[in-house]
């Protein structure tokens, strides 16, 4: 691989701590969500950390995609579903949705374009084979 961009970010208590990105950018209190047993409240937690990730990255791979094909696209908008659930081994495991509109196309080229950046998105490549990732054009 050839890097083109290096981060790092250091998490300190698990998910009832804290994560800061080593420029500062990210500099947050993480908490586990109520469903999981956690405080009532408004929390970050590394769902909520990858939906936001994902979603972000997949949109980038979406218009990246449609200026390759020189496709004229309205605003796009990627909404990542990150749901974590249990294994029957007892480990842990993630599913995304990813609903994902592109105004300005009909829905044939919305279809085409969302597969291609899905092929192309890092997140996408990161998961393939090991999580399920669903794709809906909306």
């Amino acid at each position: 691989m050839e890097k083109l961009y290096t981060t790092k970010a250091t998490a300190t208590g698990g998910r009832v701590g804290h994560v800061k990105s080593a420029d500062g950018a990210l500099d947050v209190d993480v908490r586990v969500p109520k469903e999981m047993g956690g405080a009532a409240g408004t929390y970050l937690n590394p769902e909520t950390l990858f939906a936001g990730g994902y979603a972000a990255c997949f949109d980038s791979a979406l218009n990246h995609i449609a200026r390759l094909e020189k496709v004229t696209v309205g605003t796009t908008t990627v909404t990542a579903d990150v749901s974590i659930g249990k294994k029957e081994d007892g480990g842990f495991t993630l599913a995304v949705v990813l609903e994902v509109e592109i105004p300005g196309v009909d829905r044939a080229v919305a279809e085409e374009l969302t597969k291609k950046a899905h092929a192309v998105c890092p997140y996408s490549n990161a998961t393939k084979g090991n999580i399920d990732v669903q794709l809906i054009v909306k």
